[in-house]
């Protein structure tokens, strides 16, 4: 089993993006697990356990800065350490 105790505590809000105001650079270097609704996700860009909602991105599709557009998807959301 892996040592939790010695990790950060996860926040409420966390973004995988550096440019997101919610990154956290001591997190992002753990690899952290979501599960939304019970059922693990693998690509979670953006995470928000108090409000319930995730943000995944949406297959091919790109803005204009050519970052992937997201889709939110909204349920019970857990984040823990792997």
């Amino acid at each position: 089993m892996n040592d939790t105790t010695s990790l950060p505590s996860l926040p409420d809000r966390f973004s995988g993006n550096s440019r997101s105001p919610h990154h956290v650079k001591e997190i992002s270097e753990h690899d952290i697990g979501i599960r939304l609704n019970g059922k693990e996700r693998f690509d979670v860009e953006e995470y928000c356990i108090s409000e319930g909602w995730v943000k995944v991105p949406a297959h091919k599709a790109l803005d204009r800065r050519g970052q992937p557009l997201m889709m939110t998807k909204k349920g019970t959301v857990e984040a823990f350490y792997r």
